[in-house]
Parts: C-alpha cells; structure tokens; sequence
C-alpha cells in the first residue's frame, strides 16, 4: 500500500481511500459564506486568491476555467457537496471565483427528460 505524494492530487490510498477525512479539507467549516446549491454556476476570475488556500482549493479553481456546478466539481474532487461549497465559497469570497445561478430549465421539458434518459440508457 502506498499514499500518493502531496502535491499528486488527493491523498490516497489504493486500500483504504481517502486519507484526509473530508471535513479537514474546509478546517472542520460546513457552511459556505456564499449561497452556492449544486446548481450554481461557478467560473473563474483570473484574480489569485491572496495566501495558502490548500491543494482542494486550487483544484477546483483548475476546474472553473469554463463555467461550471457546483455538483459536477464536487464529483471531479470526489468531495461531499457540502464541503466542495466551503471550497468555493472560499474562492468567491477572495474573488478567484464569481458565481451565478443556474440557468432556468423546466423539469419537466419533455426534450430535456428525454435527453437524460438517452444519456442514462448509454450509460447502462
């Protein structure tokens, strides 16, 4: 069994996972200074955020080069979602992100169910 180094990505471990439990990564923090849900559009400024933020935080500010949620960062991360706010909510509140939104879609458009069960038939 061996853990990857620091700077490689996430602490793992190939046997037991995760070696940094989630709530470390947001210093024992569970709510996001920012009103994020696991819709909001999240993208980044190009301003650097001042002082050591972590490893998760220049991550997910890796991933909002184009405009992106929430949930689909909390995936990338293999983080909670309430924990992947924290990180966000961090990088707006320092200005490296701007948030927005989701863009409205009816749930109950027939061509967008329709397009998710296509995806989730190819997937099967």
């Amino acid at each position: 069994m061996s853990a990857a180094a620091a700077g490689d990505g996430p602490w793992l471990d190939a046997a037991a996972g995760r070696l940094v439990r989630p709530y470390t990564v947001s210093n024992g923090r569970t709510r996001p200074t920012a009103t994020l849900d696991l819709l909001t559009q999240v993208m980044a400024t190009g301003t650097i955020p001042l002082g050591y933020l972590g490893p998760e935080h220049a991550q997910a500010l890796d991933l909002c080069r184009a405009p992106v949620s929430v949930a689909e960062i909390a995936a990338h991360l293999k983080l909670p979602a309430a924990v992947t706010k924290v990180l966000l909510s961090d990088l707006v509140d320092c200005g490296a992100l701007t948030e927005r939104p989701p863009l409205f879609h009816n749930p109950t458009d027939r061509s967008l169910l329709e397009a998710v069960l296509d995806g989730l038939r190819r997937q099967l």
